[in-house]
């Protein structure tokens, strides 16, 4: 059975992108040497993306947690002229410290690492290594570039995820992580904001999950349990159970494919049963042998593992060098025009068999010969020969194929190279399974590279035989170069022992070739023979008398369509037709015998120009012993089920009478004299000279048509130049548009933040009500806040506008003076200004540094400071009133509205003789023995705040607590607190007792 190429172990990650070169010793390296480099215990993701990236990977990263172990290496399109901001943006959708990878950084998990700009980047040794691109912009496939060394580097530790972007990038570095068991998630192609990237991957079946960006981390965290379980293995399971669900696993393979897989090796078989282990998330062979039980997508998923695509072209280019010396040499020796036929098992789509037809095809054109190509391809995977049969590559190849060879055996479109006409034409793709289906037989090469290292011994021992007998003698056996010819040491010579090429022996020795046997279709009916029933008459039975009345009584006849090309022949037309020398033609004009041609030629021409018909009578037609008359008649015909336009062409031998020497007439039309004869004799000599002249003429014009053909291939030439120079340019600007798009969503996202930003600083600004006015260093308006516009008199318009044409509601002059004081000097200004309105603000002028420490400009505050202005007023006129009342000798009392009290002085507790917690606070009413609850007295204090009225001189006569019996005046009015905030009632007392006179009852009564 044919599988697809497994891995060759590259050497260097840095000569991923090398194309194929004449092999010097310096450049040679043995593709099958063991690895060296030590592998991170812990996956790392390399994460692929190009325009519409940003917003997949804020997406995947804000789902992302912090500690699944993995490392992340993102592998974004970058403008290699501009910094990117990517870091920085991404760094809020995750707790992970992103890194811009340098040279040489080793990868740690749970950290993200971003390749920086004009960088091709790959992994060795846990380290990142970075080198320069051959060109800043143009085709550029940094995806590959990284996915091939992280490939190389982590085998199956390797995840490789390809998000939203334009172009092919990507797809040939995941087809290499695939080969070592890595993982590879595409994101779905339905939620990218561009689908290219995506759908190319799924389109080349490298896919295992497909989901959309914000999903992805879910099943990062269900790999990165299951990767902290690598340790058990599966050859670590008991060796008759783990032997028993392999081969149960593989019997089920063979029911849903048909292909069986028992002989192959079987650790190469536990690697893909492991990977899809890791995939389906099963923790032993025998569960996956349930999960693969229940689910037939699964063993179509396992039957694509096996067969694993990872061919490329000229893989290993120094064994094509080797194999294009021997096959010049092989061509050389072969007689000339005789056809070269090659066989190439196990093609997989079909990177290696196009590379097998470049190399015999520029090994042709270097003999010089014109000898006919057949190369015969195939595989068991219809899906691998789809994309074969297509010839559509990815723009990676481009890392592999020459640009010589891509220029003349491609085509360049937008995202893919496609394999040129001419080369596409020489190679058949097939499906076969070469274990059981028969082979190609008198090949003269068969390239059968890397499908033998999966097989057992015993397969080996059986295929080998097999390729033996289909080799002509002396053929060539190309292998890979971890295969050998074993012990058939007597079927094969060894040419290049490097690199596995073998020249067929002639044998006596028996082959022991076993085909398996030609399994026909039963036949329906078969066993009927022993009783024989009458069977009805056929449905078809009028047709088929149809058709034995024409092939009796119809003329030979030919339909041909307008391109001269025959269609349907009936009856004997041997007569009339010859097969011509050379390769086999259906123009009928070609085929024609001598005498018959040219008339043939004209009748269609006419027929196809609008006649209904046209008839040739009597024409001498050439045969092998004589000549034969016919009438040639070529008439339009129409079938209405067909659209096709058609022309019936009859041919009908006109018999002549002619006498015999026996005296005996033949025929039954009357016979031309001699006479006749030499008419018709002179009538052919002027059709030659007429025909001499018309090939001259024809010959004149053909020069001319020369010489017109060499000036529309000068032309040609230089259009194909510009053709080349103008896709050169398109590519160029295809990099370019990819890059400025990365760049773009970058930018405007920072944008985004930026607003975002704008927005609160602006809010904040507003809502501290603070008027703040931001200058540049031309004293010109940069930004302003709403508090400003009650100071000055200043509109939107304003803004860019120096500061000194904006005029102010401030009795200060000075403002634009202190600012370009504060401008020169960087000493900031703080003064107080009111307004005209008397309103104060503290004025501060401050130098605006930004964050680079520069001096961008000014900043002008007005902080209100009215309040604070007038409460220190209050407080300055409350300390001088106080300060009078406490100097006054007579008594007094500060009453609120509701009466009571809120201060006294001094002479009001010395003369009644209480405290100041006996007074302060309480009701006037309540004071000592309510000495003061007098109804007169209410009346009046109750007037005094409503009616702002007041009284003088009432006296009140009473036996006062602790001081006896005294004689009061008392004095009231209105006063108002500081700054009108609130009424108060001013009480003065003044004792005009004389002593030794009382009276009994005061004038004013309770």
């Amino acid at each position: 059975m044919a599988v697809k190429k497994d891995k060759q172990k590259q050497a260097d990650p840095q000569n991923l992108g090398e194309s194929e070169k004449s092999p010097s010793p310096k450049r040679a390296k043995n593709t099958g040497r063991k690895r060296t480099s030590k592998r991170a215990v812990f996956p790392i993701v390399g994460i692929g993306a190009s325009a519409g990236g940003l917003e997949a990977l804020q997406e995947l990263f804000a789902n992302m947690s912090s500690d699944t172990g993995m490392a992340f290496v993102l592998i974004p399109h970058l403008d290699p002229t501009h910094a990117s901001l990517l870091p920085e943006l991404l760094q809020r959708y995750t707790g992970m410290p992103i890194h811009e990878s340098e040279d040489n950084m080793r990868v740690e998990p749970d950290k993200i690492y971003i390749i920086p700009k004009n960088k091709n980047m790959g992994i060795l040794n846990c380290t990142l290594q970075l080198s320069e691109p051959d060109k800043p912009h143009g085709l550029r496939l940094p995806i590959d570039f990284f996915f091939r060394s992280l490939a190389s580097e982590q085998g199956a530790g390797a995840i490789g995820i390809i998000l939203s972007g334009t172009g092919t990038d990507g797809t040939i570095g995941l087809r290499d992580i695939k080969a070592e068991s890595g993982i590879v998630i595409i994101q779905d192609p339905d939620t990218a904001k561009y689908n290219g990237m995506p759908r190319n991957a799924i389109v080349n079946n490298l896919a295992d999950i497909i989901l959309p960006a914000a999903q992805i981390p879910v099943k990062l965290n269900e790999l990165a349990k299951h990767y902290d379980k690598k340790s058990r293995r599966l050859y670590l399971e008991p060796t008759d159970k783990l032997s028993e669900s392999l081969q149960k696993i593989l019997l089920i393979l063979r029911k849903h494919t048909k292909h069986d897989f028992s002989q192959y090796k079987e650790a190469t078989i536990q690697r893909r049963i492991e990977r899809r282990m890791n995939i389906s998330r099963t923790q032993s062979v025998t569960e996956y042998l349930r999960h693969i039980q229940e689910d037939p997508e699964e063993a179509h998923a396992l039957f694509k593992d096996i067969l694993i695509n990872v061919t490329r072209f000229f893989r290993d280019p120094e064994a094509f060098y080797s194999l294009k010396t021997r096959m010049l040499k092989l061509i050389s020796q072969r007689p000339t025009g005789e056809p070269l036929r090659v066989w190439v098992p196990g093609c997989s789509s079909g990177e290696e068999a196009y590379s097998v037809a470049i190399i015999l095809r520029e090994c042709l054109d270097e003999l010089g010969r014109a000898t006919s190509i057949q190369i015969f391809s195939t595989d068991v995977d219809d899906d691998a020969i789809e994309i074969a049969r297509s010839g559509d590559y990815p723009l990676g190849i481009s890392a592999d194929v020459s640009p010589e060879r891509l220029k003349r055996f491609f085509i360049r479109s937008e995202y893919t190279y496609t394999i040129r006409k001419e080369l596409r034409e020489i190679l058949v793709f097939a499906n076969q399974d070469i274990t059981r289906d028969p082979p190609f037989s008198n090949v003269d090469a068969v390239c059968c590279r890397n499908l033998l290292i999966y097989m057992n011994a015993e397969l080996q021992k059986r295929l080998l035989p097999i390729l033996h007998y289909a080799l002509n003698k002396e053929g060539i056996l190309f292998l890979g170069p971890s295969e050998t010819i074993g012990g058939f040491t007597t079927h094969f010579s060894t040419l290049d022992k490097k690199w596995k090429i073998y020249k067929r022996i002639e044998t006596t020795l028996a082959n022991n070739i076993s085909f398996p046997p030609i399994v026909y279709p039963e036949k329906a009916g078969l066993q009927e023979d022993a009783v024989k029933v009458p069977r009805p008459l056929s449905a078809n039975l009028p047709n088929l008398v149809q058709k034995a009345l024409l092939d009796n009584y119809t003329p030979a006849c030919i339909v041909i369509d307008y391109n001269y090309d025959i269609l349907y022949v009936h009856g004997a037309t041997g007569k009339y037709l010859q097969l011509p020398a050379g390769p086999m033609t259906a123009n009928i004009t070609e085929l024609g015998r001598e005498g018959l041609k040219s008339q043939l030629s004209s009748a269609i021409r006419r027929v196809i120009k609008g006649e209904p018909e046209v008839t040739y009578h009597s024409l001498w037609v050439k045969q092998n012993s004589g000549h034969l008359l016919v009438d040639l008649t070529v008439r339009q015909l129409s079938l209405p089920p067909e659209p096709k336009k058609m022309l019936l062409v009859l041919f009908q031998d006109v018999v002549t009478e002619v006498k015999t020497k026996n005296g005996k007439v033949r025929g039954t039309k009357e016979t031309k004299t001699d006479e006749r004869i030499t008419e018709l004799e002179e009538k052919l000599k002027h059709s030659r000279q007429s025909l001499q002249t018309t090939i001259e003429e024809l010959e004149t014009s053909n020069e001319e048509l020369k010489s017109s053909n060499e000036e529309l291939q000068s032309t040609n030439e230089e259009l194909q130049s510009t053709n080349e120079e103008l896709e050169t340019s398109r590519e160029e600007l295809q990099s370019v548009n990819e890059e400025l798009l990365t760049v773009n969503a970058e930018h405007q996202a920072k944008i985004n933040e930026l607003s975002v930003v704008n927005d609160d600083i602006k809010n904040l600004l507003d809502s501290t009500n603070v008027a703040t006015i931001l200058l540049d260093n031309s004293l010109c308006i940069r930004r302003y806040t709403v508090a400003t516009i009650k100071i000055l008199n200043i509109i939107e318009s304003d803004v860019g506008r120096p500061l000194r044409h904006v005029t102010s509601n401030l009795n200060y002059d000075n403002l634009a003076k202190d600012a370009e004081q504060v401008l020169d000097t960087l000493v900031p200004k703080e003064t107080e200004v009111q307004t005209e309105e008397g309103r104060w603000y503290d004025l501060r002028i401050l130098p605006f540094r930004t964050c680079e420490n520069a001096i961008g400009g000014l900043v002008v505050l007005f902080i209100d400071i009215d309040d604070v202005k007038k409460a220190a007023e209050e407080k300055a006129a409350r300390e001088v009133a106080e300060a009078i009342v406490e100097t006054v000798r007579e008594p007094l009392l500060v009453l609120d509205p509701d009466l009571h009290v809120i201060s006294a002085n001094n002479s009001f507790y010395n003369t009644f003789k209480v405290s100041v917690e006996e007074t302060r606070g309480e009701f006037l009413y309540d004071l000592g023995n309510r000495q003061w609850d007098i109804t007169r007295l209410h009346q009046m204090l109750q007037e005094i705040i409503p009616r702002n009225t007041s009284f003088q001189d009432f006296e009140v006569e009473h036996d006062f607590q602790n001081i006896g019996r005294r004689k009061m005046l008392l004095n009231a009015r209105r006063v108002l607190q500081a700054f009108g905030k609130r009424e108060l009632i001013l009480l003065a007392i003044t004792d005009i007792t004389i002593p030794g006179q009382t009276r009994k009852r005061s004038t004013g009564k309770k």
